[in-house]
C-alpha cells in the first residue's frame, strides 16, 4: 500500500469515528474543499505533510494518535 492511500484510509476511518463531514474540514478549518477532496478521492499519489497537519487538527487529532495506526505497518515504496 502507497503512504497516500494509507493516509486516505486513516483519515476516513477517523471521519467516521468523529462523525466529520468532509464539508467540516473548511468550515472549521478552513482548508480549500478542492484539497480536502483531492485528498480523500485519492488524486494525488503524495499528500504534503503540512495538509495531513491541518486536516488532523481540525478533527482534534495529533500527529501520535493519527500515525499510531497498523494501516502504516502495511506501506511498501
Amino acid at each position: 500500500m502507497k503512504v497516500s492511500e494509507a493516509v486516505r484510509i486513516r483519515l476516513l476511518k477517523l471521519m467516521e469515528e468523529k462523525q466529520f463531514k468532509q464539508f467540516d474540514f473548511y468550515k472549521k478549518g478552513g482548508i480549500a474543499k478542492s484539497t480536502t477532496s483531492q485528498v480523500l478521492n485519492g488524486a494525488h499519489e503524495r499528500v504534503a505533510l503540512l495538509t495531513i497537519y491541518e486536516m488532523i487538527n481540525t478533527m482534534g487529532v495529533s500527529f501520535t494518535e493519527f500515525f499510531n495506526d497498523k494501516i502504516f505497518d502495511e506501506i511498501n515504496v
